[in-house]
């Protein structure tokens, strides 16, 4: 038994309330006959009997009540569904996932914050990871990338402009082992960095070029900054960075920057809730550049 065609289904719940064929197909806007091929070819599908036909029209069988009042729910619910669709691609509401790598959570944070607060039926989520979600698949509503520009297909890919990155240092680390003045000074000092042969960002590649002595090597950046809050060494940093535990010790250069995108994926870019994100990340992301300047 197989209950498929949700036109029959339909036809048989506007028969029921209406309680006549012409009645029902006035509703659905079909010809009498579609209305009656319809009822014949749900009852044969099921093998009972749904309306008792009668001179007046006709009425509900035991076995109709129960399959249109399960008809009526399913509207219900799919009513229900279709305003909840409508909404999402009319307000700035419901979730909105955000994926991104870790250094640039404490950008990313009150970008979210402050959408919520404008929006409080938003609910947002910031994944953190290093690998691009599969935007296709519904991973994540954005991404935010730094390095090459991602080639996935149908994925939009904004330029964010490039991450100033500083070099940073504890204040007890410095006080151990003084403030590096030069690039020659940095010989002399612990750094911590990515472990070998895993360095892709320019920062990264240009400390395995120059570092001496390494204090700590990690695969991931929330380990190497708290390596670097408790005085292993020398580490970087985006230059954005507010931090009592941390102090600038070399400014932002160019080959020390990374270049930033945003992607979307070309089927939801236009929604309300991911355009309201793009366009404050973006105006977040121009005025560190301008910040930096």
């Amino acid at each position: 038994m197989s209950l498929e065609p949700w036109d029959e289904l339909r036809t048989a719940l506007q028969v029921a309330r209406a309680g006549t064929v012409s009645g029902a197909a006035q509703r659905l806007g079909v010809h009498h006959a579609t209305v009656i091929r319809h009822i014949d070819g749900l009852e044969d599908r099921l093998g009972v009997k749904l309306f008792q036909r009668h001179a007046k029209g006709y009425a509900l069988t035991e076995a109709g009540r129960m399959l249109t009042d399960g008809a009526a729910e399913a509207e219900a619910r799919f009513d229900k569904l279709a305003a909840r669709l409508d909404m999402l691609q009319s307000g700035i509401e419901g979730d909105l996932c955000v994926t991104t790598v870790p250094e640039l959570c404490d950008i990313v944070l009150p970008v979210l914050s402050q959408l919520r607060a404008d929006n409080p039926q938003l609910v947002p989520c910031l994944r953190v990871e290093e690998r691009l979600a599969r935007l296709e698949y519904g991973e994540a509503h954005l991404a935010l990338r730094a390095g090459a520009r991602p080639t996935e297909p149908d994925n939009v890919v904004q330029p964010l402009g490039a991450l100033p990155v500083a070099l940073f240092a504890a204040p007890a680390y410095l006080e151990r082992r003084g403030m590096p003045r030069t690039e020659a000074d940095l010989a002399d000092h612990d750094v911590v960095t990515v472990e070998p042969g895993h360095a892709r960002a320019p920062f990264d590649r240009w400390m395995e070029q120059h570092a001496r002595h390494v204090g700590l090597h990690s695969n991931d950046r929330t380990t190497l900054l708290a390596a670097m809050r408790a005085g292993l060494g020398l580490g970087f940093a985006p230059a954005s960075l507010q931090s009592d535990a941390l102090v600038q010790v070399m400014p932002p250069r160019p080959d020390w920057s990374a270049e930033l995108w945003l992607v979307t994926h070309v089927d939801l870019h236009r929604s309300p809730k991911v355009q309201a994100a793009t366009t404050a990340l973006k105006a977040r992301f121009a005025a560190l550049a301008d910040e930096s300047l």
